[in-house]
């Protein structure tokens, strides 16, 4: 451990993450020439990887493409466009200083400005047009990564920022264009990808993790490409409680619904009462009841439901409504990044559970390697400081808490991106989906959506107070 990030509250050695940006100080000009060229290779790299993404879940017939599959969501071809519009205003405009390509597309791409259910109605781009657009866009960013500095002082560009900024946003937006194809229910429009190996059978030993009462140092001021939201680092001191070392199976919330979980107005808040009526829910999104078993629809695939995979395509007020069945809760936001972060024993967060070392195939299950969960229990190597398992990849996890700002917030670089949207009207989710891609996924990641949500790649996992003796 280096040090960087150490803070003193009150005797509690509380230190951020080991990681952080290039260490540009006391290296000469060759040093520094070199480091910047291995962060440009680095970038260009992941926009080809991520643009290969978006191409491939487009690669499909206009028709597909143009239409809008629920009115949750955009039609694909607008996602396609908007990433390079996008693009076209942070890096050619914001950073490169070049004249707008297409400026009167820019309304059509504002995201702000036409909700989701307008956007077929918009003259948006077609197909070929939008593909010849994107491209045309990400040559010139290639030229502009070609030529900007790196290392001065302009937060748009130091480290790289707006760069991972625009990978990041792409690869949000191949993960909404998943769930898009989920929700047209067409087959053979997703590749399968390979499950891990897994473990041989149901893992065994606790179903729980402890974790000790005390301050821990939530949100980041070092890693480089991390959102305003998840800035600035600050002392957070919970008490001690219980965390599901795993997160929540099929079989488990097959338990609940089974027990009449959905008809029990025991386990339900009056939103979410509202909620059953109004949308007739009785088992997770996209499950169905023939006999004695459950099946589910998995673009455009049906299946059994697995019952040793994560429960996905819940929403806030279902992960709600299992864990008060359960005799549990929601973990706070807090409480689930330090099960899932935080290092006791260097006294530091870490960027992933396991550590700062890159998610690989055995960590982790990330950027659809399956289309799918992986059992629970599959990734043992990729389990946090406190035992806690699986919570990097496969769903996003509910908490309790509302998305609102960290004591400190600053906007960067525009309020839409967050600071539009604290309030009590979203819940935050957190550790990032089977869908979601390792360069948009970190212990300090912050997601949030209305808790009536589900067509995302959502699950959770449940939390519980310690006692008195406990703690």
């Amino acid at each position: 451990m280096n040090g960087i990030g150490e803070r003193d509250f009150g005797g509690h050695g509380v230190r951020e993450h080991g990681v952080r940006g290039r260490e540009a100080e006391g290296r000469g000009v060759g040093e520094r020439d070199e480091g910047e060229r291995d962060v440009k290779e680095r970038i260009a790299a992941g926009l080809a990887a991520v643009r290969d993404r978006s191409l491939a879940y487009t690669d499909a017939d206009d028709d597909l493409l143009v239409r809008q599959h629920s009115p949750l969501m955009s039609p694909l071809v607008w996602d396609l466009a908007h990433v390079g519009n996008y693009e076209e205003l942070w890096v050619l405009r914001e950073t490169g200083g070049i004249t707008p390509l297409r400026p009167e597309i820019d309304d059509l791409y504002d995201a702000f400005k036409h909700p989701r259910r307008d956007r077929p109605s918009l003259p948006i781009l077609g197909p070929e047009e939008a593909r010849r657009y994107i491209s045309g866009v990400r040559g010139r960013v290639l030229d502009v990564l070609d030529a900007v500095d790196l290392d001065g002082p302009d937060p748009l560009r130091r480290d790289g920022f707006v760069f991972g900024l625009v990978i990041q946003h792409e690869h949000q937006h191949d993960e909404t264009m998943l769930a898009t194809l989920q929700l047209s229910g067409r087959p053979g429009l997703v590749a399968e990808g390979g499950l891990p190996p897994g473990r041989a059978g149901a893992p065994t030993g606790a179903e729980e993790v402890f974790v000790p009462g005390g301050p821990f140092l939530m949100g980041t001021d070092l890693l480089p490409w991390a959102y305003d939201n998840e800035r600035p680092a600050h002392r957070v001191d919970l008490p001690a409680y219980w965390i599901d070392r795993f997160p929540v199976s099929n079989g488990a919330y097959a338990a609940f619904v089974e027990d009449g979980g959905y008809g029990d107005p025991r386990w339900w808040t009056a939103e979410g009462r509202r909620w059953l009526r109004s949308s007739g829910a009785f088992a997770p999104l996209f499950w169905t009841r023939d006999g004695g078993t459950w099946w589910r629809t998995r673009f455009g695939r049906t299946e059994p439901v697995p019952m040793d995979e994560p429960v996905q395509h819940v929403c806030w007020y279902e992960a709600d409504a299992y864990a008060r069945w359960a005799g549990r809760r929601l973990p706070t936001e807090a409480e689930w990044e330090k099960a899932c972060g935080w290092d006791p024993e260097a006294g530091r967060a870490r960027k992933y559970p396991w550590g700062d070392g890159d998610p690989g195939p055995g960590r982790a299950n990330l950027g659809h390697r399956a289309a799918r969960p992986a059992p629970v229990g599959a990734y043992p190597a990729g389990a946090s400081a406190y035992g806690a398992e699986q919570m990097i990849g496969e769903v996003w996890e509910w908490t309790s808490s509302h998305f609102l700002p960290y004591p400190g917030f600053r906007s960067f670089p525009y309020p839409e991106y967050s600071e539009v949207f604290f309030g009590r009207d979203h819940r935050v989710l957190r550790g990032g989906s089977w869908a979601a891609d390792p360069a948009a996924v970190r212990t300090t990641f912050r997601n949030w959506d209305y808790p009536v949500r589900r067509q995302i790649f959502s699950g959770f996992r449940c939390a519980r107070s310690a006692s008195r003796e406990e703690a």
